[in-house]
């Protein structure tokens, strides 16, 4: 089983135990343990499908008798009236699966949605919008499988695959050449290959970080495009360049006509709506 399958197993037990605890009572209650019925996913606003494969799972993962007959896959744009997939099996299954499914589906399609429309914004040019670690706990995975599905692409997952050097590690470290030379050699000790990114404060601290080098990605933190345009002509190429801090939408295109080759967006995961949608008998 690979990192990203352990996760969303542990993910989908977790968010069992917590919705039904020691029974679903209501269900349980009112429903025969022998009725069976269909259920179908309603789509209730326009957006980007995101979540079909993990719905699958979810569905799997408690009651493998459960059909699904999928209709609309992930990553399609989709609209009021839609009908995605269609589950059908036990009715006490499909109403203790509804609610997990659709916290699921509705988050990540908010997600891949919000991430089409920042992807759509840099079109024309070669700048990619990246996610960052500022995700739900415990739902990173799946969030950012959504920005994917969406169109962007992803940073780094957690602490554990990529080395950035952020202001409070430069400051810590005791300089730009301390922190740069110390994750160098603690990837040589260590065995380790991973890509070191460095962030950057101003055109000062760039002018640093080109003179240590041994770098893969410099970060410009809180520049205005004015300034990103001057770093971008400064680093030449050398590395890829990647903007940060306080973008908006409305900004968004002004920083990819600097030449960055990535932006990243903690709005992408941090405050996105989900997108409306039910899960109705049929």
């Amino acid at each position: 089983m690979n990192k990203e399958q352990e996760l969303i197993d542990r993910l989908i037990d977790l968010a069992f135990a917590e919705d039904i605890g020691d029974g679903d009572h209501t269900t349980l209650s009112c429903i025969p343990a022998t009725a069976m019925g269909k259920s179908k996913l309603l789509i209730k606003e326009a957006g980007i499908l995101a979540g079909i494969e993990v719905a699958k799972e979810v569905f799997r993962r408690f009651d493998p008798a459960l059909k699904v007959e999928v209709f609309i896959n992930d990553g399609a744009e989709v609209n009021p009236g839609d009908v995605p997939m269609i589950v059908e099996g036990k009715i006490q299954s499909l109403l203790q699966t509804e609610r997990l499914m659709l916290n699921i589906m509705q988050r990540m399609s908010g997600i891949a949605t919000m991430t089409h429309k920042y992807a759509g914004q840099l079109k024309g040019t070669h700048t990619r919008v990246l996610d960052t670690r500022k995700t739900t706990p415990g739902m990173r995975i799946l969030e950012k499988m959504a920005v994917k599905i969406g169109g962007g692409v992803n940073h780094r997952i957690g602490l554990f695959d990529m080395i950035l050097l952020k202001d409070n590690h430069v400051d810590f470290a005791g300089g730009i050449e301390k922190a740069i030379t110390c994750a160098k050699e603690y990837c040589k000790e260590k065995g380790k290959d991973l890509q070191i990114e460095i962030e950057v404060r101003n055109l000062d601290e760039l002018q640093q970080v080109l003179k240590v080098g041994g770098v893969n990605r410099i970060m410009f933190d809180n520049f205005t495009p004015a300034l990103t345009k001057k770093a971008v002509e400064m680093v030449a190429g050398r590395y890829e360049t990647e903007s940060s801090g306080g973008i908006t939408f409305e900004t968004l295109r002004d920083y990819a006509e600097c030449g960055v080759d990535f932006i990243s967006v903690g709005a992408l995961t941090h405050s996105v709506k989900g997108l409306d949608m039910s899960f109705k008998a049929c």
